[in-house]
């Protein structure tokens, strides 16, 4: 067991509080640069409170509905610029490398070929 803190923090010492979360941070979510086989991306994690709109997962082809939290992602090495944003589920975007190719198919097609 720790000992518990009996002595008020030091100033300039970092306080345990998380920086302040401007409404402009929160609408654009938190940004970082990922490594995958297939190069270099920007990703974005959107909350589900600033998710406003419906979107088109290019991983699994479903819809992501306004509210749901997600990944927005594209490529930084030359390949793209942001225009090129697709918005992906997070469980989608961490398992593209695992996944084959989405195919869309109508329903009546086969799933066989």
């Amino acid at each position: 067991m720790s000992p518990r803190r009996n002595h008020a923090r030091r100033r300039g010492a970092p306080s345990a509080t998380p920086r302040d979360l401007t409404d402009e941070r929160v609408r654009k979510g938190i940004e970082g640069r990922q490594q995958w086989q297939d190069g270099e991306w920007m990703v974005r994690s959107i909350f589900g409170g600033a998710a406003q709109k419906t979107y088109r997962c290019p991983g699994c082809m479903q819809e992501i509905r306004p509210g749901v939290a997600h990944i927005v992602a594209w490529p930084i090495d030359g390949r793209g610029d942001e225009s090129d944003r697709r918005h992906w589920h997070t469980g989608c975007w961490k398992a593209r490398d695992r996944r084959g190719p989405g195919v869309e198919r109508s329903r009546n097609a086969p799933r066989y070929g």
